[in-house]
């Protein structure tokens, strides 16, 4: 079996501790943010501390509580892809939600990183301590029994 590739080695220590990520980006790194803004937060993020920090307050809303459940990790000289399960608490509540970090290397280091959840509203919702009936998700999945009784609709 080939070793792995360097690349997969930065991205688990990455979300391993997402506190470290400034180690291993590129001065100049772009991050999209989950959103893509729609919250009236940023579209994305430039240089090295601007994405150190929103790693930081994305633990800070989450009290330290915040895992990043890696299931595969996939990455060449160019490209990587992590998927996965973004755990967190916000009071007595938990969140599960699945999750896809899509990430662009040069000579090594990260130049850009496309967070995605799978339900981005519903997260950020979470993390502002919105825990309304049916935006609950836990362990990769909705827990609302029945879509329709929350407003939404399929």
């Amino acid at each position: 079996m080939p070793a792995l590739h360097a690349n997969v080695e930065t991205l688990r220590a990455v979300y391993a501790d997402l506190r470290c990520i400034d180690r291993y980006v590129d001065d100049d790194v772009v991050l999209h943010t989950a959103d893509r803004g729609a919250s009236g937060g940023p579209a994305f993020v430039i240089g090295k501390k601007a994405v150190l920090e929103k790693e930081l307050d994305l633990i800070r809303l989450t009290n330290g509580s915040l895992v990043m459940d890696v299931q595969h990790i996939t990455a060449n000289e160019y490209f990587g892809a992590v998927i996965g399960t973004l755990r967190a608490r916000s009071g007595n509540e938990s969140i599960g939600m699945p999750f896809c970090g899509l990430w662009r290397f040069r000579d090594g280091r990260i130049i850009e990183h496309w967070e995605n959840a799978y339900d981005a509203s519903a997260l950020g919702r979470f993390l502002m301590g919105d825990i309304s009936p049916g935006l609950i998700w836990l362990d990769g999945r909705n827990t609302s029994l029945s879509a329709t009784n929350s407003g939404m609709s399929h």
